[in-house]
């Protein structure tokens, strides 16, 4: 069984990010990007690049320092804690983990501007209400040695502002995955922020066309690339999730400490600390699940989507009593945009449709579990 407690290294990354991000990426930060109109911070992403970050699952033939899925789950929680904004999800973890499948001078390249922070992505699969990329509709059709691109996609997470799309489309006997750049003609993108203030698009594809060089992979068969990619990004964002979870805790509790009622600290009711026991339970559980998931896509990954699923499952499920409860025990104040909370309330809902929602997750656990 994995170990589920984060070994030295991961405590010391953990450390190195939080002293970072507490600097550079307040909560505040997100509310100033809010009040400005702006839905991404290009100078933190470049700091964030410098110090290896995008690089965390390149490998070091690209520049990368390829650590892991483990480690790249611990950056997203340390960010989730402070609600961070950048592409980090998109770019260097799905777009990177989608990109080292494919063995060819194109994809290194590609992966070495992921390291440098020269590049970001945006993936593109997402049509209907759900998550559900077997269900892709839009089609890519043979046109010379290459393909058109048709159709249109929704909630392209950072497909706003990102320089290169993953763009999944169904070809004559499958699905296919392409990799093209996202001012190419015939790309529209209705950009907007999402209830949590970050960048999102519906993006229409009109006869775009897809050189042989913008396939990654193989024809016909796109989830030999992307599904490694799906559940690299479904654990981390698993852990971003569970970063603001107790970041949303711990502004609870602190509340708690401080809040007087009838002479006394509102922690020292019962009812509260059973509360915030409860609460506290759930997130060491969903913890492990995440630590869990990271190791699995590290050492086992061919047998990783349970322990994925699993993971994302909990994750949102946590995440949702975790801002109910702190808005609920700040009382008025919770509902107010001038606290903090209803940032973590928007982000945990995002986050809960993003890349499968409980449901979606659920159901891969019981069909996983042969039940």
């Amino acid at each position: 069984m994995a170990k589920l407690v984060m070994t030295e290294d991961e405590t010391m990354l953990a450390d190195s990010a939080r002293g970072f991000l507490d600097s550079e990426a307040p909560v505040k930060a997100l509310r100033d990007l809010r009040d400005a109109g702006k839905t991404h911070d290009a100078a933190l992403w470049k700091k964030m690049a410098d110090m290896g970050w995008a690089g965390v699952l390149v490998p070091e033939s690209a520049g990368g320092s390829d650590m892991g899925s483990a480690a790249a789950n611990v950056l997203a929680h340390e960010m989730g804690k402070t609600l961070v904004v950048s592409p980090f999800l998109s770019t260097a973890v799905i777009a990177a983990t989608a990109l080292r499948q494919v063995s060819d001078a194109r994809a290194e390249a590609a992966l070495a501007k992921i390291a440098t922070g020269d590049v970001t992505y945006a993936l593109a699969v997402d049509e209907g209400a759900k998550f559900d990329p077997n269900a892709v509709q839009m089609t890519a059709k043979p046109d010379g040695n290459g393909f058109r691109l048709s159709g249109k996609k929704q909630f392209v997470v950072d497909g706003g502002l990102a320089d290169r799309l993953l763009v999944l489309a169904r070809t004559d006997n499958g699905l296919s995955l392409f990799d093209i750049p996202a001012d190419r003609a015939g790309v529209t993108r209705d950009a907007s922020n999402m209830i949590d203030d970050r960048d999102a698009a519906r993006i229409t594809f009109e006869d775009v066309e897809a050189t042989g060089d913008d396939l990654l992979g193989t024809v016909d068969q796109a989830m030999d690339v992307l599904r490694p990619a799906l559940q690299a990004g479904q654990a981390a964002l698993a852990a971003e999730m569970s970063g603001l979870t107790a970041g949303a805790f711990g502004m609870t509790v602190g509340y708690l400490k401080e809040r007087k009622q009838f002479g006394m600290e509102i922690g020292r009711f019962q009812a509260l600390q059973h509360r915030a026991a409860h609460l506290w339970c759930e997130i060491e559980v969903t913890a492990s699940a995440i630590l869990h998931a990271g190791r699995m896509l590290d050492h086992d990954p061919e047998n990783a989507a349970l322990a994925v699923s699993l993971a994302k499952a909990r994750a949102t499920a946590t995440a949702q009593l975790a801002v109910q409860e702190g808005v609920q025990m700040h009382g008025g104040i919770g509902m107010t945009d001038a606290f903090d909370m209803g940032f973590y309330m928007k982000r945990a809902r995002v986050g809960a449709e993003w890349l499968g929602d409980y449901s979606y997750h659920a159901e891969q656990v019981a069909a996983l579990r042969g039940f």
